[in-house]
């Protein structure tokens, strides 16, 4: 029986045709930002013999594969004789640079959409005709030329042969390796003795998500196993046919290496499942600087010569597509380590990358969500950081102080980029004038002169960028030319979920696409695939996280149980103390005494979290006035990795003296760090968590009051209570790890804190006074010294 294999025409033509050289100095062909718009036109003026848009599938059996491949022409216009088959290339390049034998690809793809014609319509011959259209600096087509070739269906049946049979070692490839990973997976039992409590019932929300292509989010308290719980029920569904592709989501390190562990167990038990890590491009460079373009980089310059070889190389060799392995065959085989991990992902069975691969809407992975919707899982990691992210990514900000530099710097050298540059600059001029004295405006609607002066200007930058390649302003210009290509991309989806804003200073102006709301935006990223798990520690409260990141009442919420014995945990609430800004001054003393007391009660390692770095430090001077002998750690804004890692490696299980030290709450220590057993017993969270004020934070809140009335909670203290839940969540690490955890604010003994708290902190206790804190805490630790005895 013949193997299936299902693919589009362009992956096809450009998989097995690809040559040539890596370079990010020109826009090139079919930006998308205008190609669709520019392709509609020339259509709609193709006249009524021409159909657009025109959707052909052809089946063919060859070599005991039965492939399909299938695709959209841009247009099949009917003539008296022959059918004519278009194909729409959009160019920033100078027609007269633009010949017959431009690019093979784009004729091996208008020939496979002639020959499916034919063969379903019954012609003996097409017509096959290239039309490129060149687009001026202002985004609009000026000129076309066109070639036309006629072949007889002979030839063009010839043509898409040769097209399968340089695809064929990879379609054995793909059949073998997916017939050997699904038998595999059949026999694949959990890859632990037991389920931990609340384990099975996470796996099997998540098994049912994806069966029936839902979305679900699922709090999941530590020491569960929530990312063996997630991958396990979709490896699973892969094996029964239902996926295609898992992948893995998350924004830190050790999230991703704890996905690879559990793949690593899965292995063990006999799992046969092909796996790569993604690693930022400025991150597995080669390069000190990157540089991608074939005269400053060996590894760029016929890349796609070589990449072809290289990949089928590593993927012979292994399962496991670490960082280190990847750099290695780059190195060997003189290709770029960055697009080789990208290959990678398309025949690996999990992608295990950060979010900005599927939610970026520039860095997004196109190979896989630019063609529709594909049967994929999307388990993301940690998701109560998403939401910042998200606004992130779907924001952009411009500054007026580059253009005009590079504007003076340019002059002699190429007027018409500098005129471009100078047309941007006066439309910054023209809006500081429209502000007039204020030092901040908001407008529901972005400035449209300045969108267009930034069309012209990107435009024309590609073709500074080709004709001055070595011009000691090109990099600076190249980065100022993808900054406006993303400002021009959030123009895009600019709707009412955004606002601009508009900050001046001196003689500086900054324009800013504010998204407030990305939940639409994360919907439709999440729509490229099948079904989504959004799952973390701390995603309180559920509802919250539904109405920000995508979800509707159809979405699955589960909230789990600790699988951790209760009183293992030792919580206080010290609600005498108020940390709010006003009252900061005076609480140094008494925060700084409490900090002491709780750390005196029990020799061991603690953490210490303050809102702030200035709160921080004034406490810390208060306690080591306080306590002098103690051994503390002073947390640095802007530490190096090292100074990171020395940091934590302080925390030992060794230490035969006390050790505190000093964070600041949503820090790099204050969550994604693992300190089980005795390397920490105890953290101090000093406030309830509220994101600093501002006009940021107050444009979110304004917002959803707006959209609900749930401005303050949306904006300052759901994200704030979600900081407290992380640094608290440093301390029970382990089935035998005990600890204490003491929360100091007021507000912590408040009915809207108290319903944040997770199921597991409702035998809190309330700490009034020192004599109380300190009876509290004896009481725990003799408690617990029984216990281990």
């Amino acid at each position: 029986m013949a193997k299936e294999v299902r693919l589009s025409v362009r992956q096809l033509v450009e998989f097995v045709l690809r040559g040539g050289s890596i370079d990010n100095r020109s826009g090139g062909m079919d930006r998308a930002q205008e190609g669709g718009r520019i392709h509609r036109r020339m259509q709609k003026e193709g006249g009524e013999r021409y159909r657009a848009e025109v959707f052909l599938r052809h089946t063919q059996e060859y070599q005991g594969f039965l492939f399909t491949v299938e695709g959209r022409a841009d247009g099949i216009i009917a003539g008296e004789g022959a059918v004519t088959v278009d194909e729409i290339k959009t160019t920033r390049l100078d027609l007269a640079a633009v010949g017959e034998d431009f690019n093979r690809l784009h004729w091996a793809q208008a020939l496979c959409y002639a020959y499916f014609y034919a063969l379903q319509n019954g012609q003996e011959s097409m017509n096959v005709q290239l039309t490129y259209v060149h687009v001026n600096e202002f985004g609009d087509p000026d000129g076309t030329k066109r070639f036309l070739r006629s072949h007889a269906l002979q030839e063009l049946s010839a043509a898409f042969t040769q097209l399968l049979d340089r695809y064929k070692r990879w379609a054995d490839f793909s059949c073998e390796w997916a017939a050997k990973r699904d038998a595999s997976i059949s026999a694949l039992s959990f890859p632990f003795p037991a389920y931990r409590r609340g384990q099975r019932s996470l796996a099997a929300t998540v098994y049912r998500t994806i069966v029936e292509e839902g979305t679900a989010f699922c709090q999941a308290p530590t020491g569960i196993g929530k990312t063996v719980s997630t991958l396990f029920p979709a490896v699973k569904a892969m094996g029964e046919g239902v996926l295609s592709k898992i992948f893995y989501l998350t924004a830190k390190t050790i999230t991703r290496q704890a996905a690879e562990e559990a793949f690593a167990h899965m292995r063990e038990g006999g799992l046969a499942f092909k796996t790569v890590t993604l690693t930022a491009k400025d991150k597995i460079c080669f390069l000190e600087e990157t540089a991608c373009n074939p005269e400053q980089c060996p590894y760029a310059d016929g890349h796609y010569d070589r990449v072809n070889d290289v990949l089928f190389g590593l993927l012979q060799d292994g399962d496991h597509m670490t960082r280190e392995r990847i750099e290695q065959a780059a190195r060997e085989g003189r290709v770029c380590p960055f697009e080789l991990a990208l290959d990678l992902s398309l025949w690996c069975d999990c992608v295990i990358c950060d979010y900005n691969y599927l939610f970026d809407p520039v860095m997004y992975l196109k190979r896989f969500f630019a063609e529709g919707r594909g049967e994929y899982a999307f388990l993301i990691d940690e998701a109560h950081n998403l939401a910042d992210r998200a606004r992130e990514m779907y924001s952009a900000r411009l500054d007026k102080a580059m253009f005009l530099e590079l504007k003076r710097r340019i002059a002699s050298e190429d007027k018409a980029m500098s005129k471009a540059l100078g047309a941007v600059n006066d439309e910054f001029i023209a809006l500081r004038r429209q502000c007039g004295d204020k030092r901040y405006v908001e407008r529901l609607l972005p400035p449209d002169e300045l969108g267009r002066a930034l069309v012209r200007f990107t435009g024309e930058c590609e073709g500074f960028l080709r004709r001055h390649a070595d011009s000691p302003d090109a990099p600076d210009l190249l980065q100022l030319y993808f900054d406006a290509l993303l400002y021009l991309k959030i123009l895009e989806l600019y709707d009412e979920k955004y606002l601009t804003a508009v900050e001046l200073w001196g003689s500086e102006v900054a324009v800013t696409l504010c998204c407030l709301d990305p939940s639409g935006l994360i919907r439709t990223a999440l729509d490229r695939g099948r079904a989504a798990v959004f799952f973390s520690a701390t995603l309180t409260p559920l509802d919250y996280f539904s109405a920000v990141l995508g979800g509707d009442e159809d979405s699955r919420r589960i909230a789990l149980p600790s699988p951790f014995e209760r009183d293992h945990l030792k919580l206080l609430i010290a609600d005498r103390i108020s940390t709010r800004y006003r009252d900061r001054e005076g609480s140094l003393r008494p925060v700084a005494e409490l900090i002491a007391r709780t750390v005196q009660a029990k020799d061991g390692n603690y953490l210490v979290y303050f809102p702030s770095y200035q709160y921080m430090n004034d406490v810390y001077a208060a306690f080591t006035a306080l306590c002098p002998r103690t051994d503390t750690l002073l947390q640095l804004s802007g530490m190096s990795e090292e100074e990171r890692e020395d940091f934590l490696a302080r925390f030992d299980r060794a230490n035969e003296r006390t050790l505190v030290g000093f964070c600041v709450l949503g820090g790099i220590y204050s969550e994604g760090i693992d300190l089980k057993g005795d390397r920490l017993i105890g953290t101090v969270v000093v406030g309830v968590g509220l994101p600093q004020m501002g006009k940021e934070q107050d444009r979110i809140r304004d917002y959803y009051n707006r959209n609900g009335g749930t401005g303050y909670e949306f904006a300052y203290q759901y994200p704030g209570m979600n900081k407290v839940l992380q640094a608290a969540g440093r301390v029970i690490r382990g089935e035998q790890d005990r600890g204490v955890v003491v929360l100091v604010d007021d507000r912590f003994n408040t009915p809207s804190y108290l319903r944040l708290f997770p199921e597991h902190w409702r035998g809190c206790r309330l700490v009034r006074t020192p004599e109380a804190l300190e009876r509290e805490l004896r009481e725990f630790w003799q408690e617990q010294g029984k216990a281990a005895e």
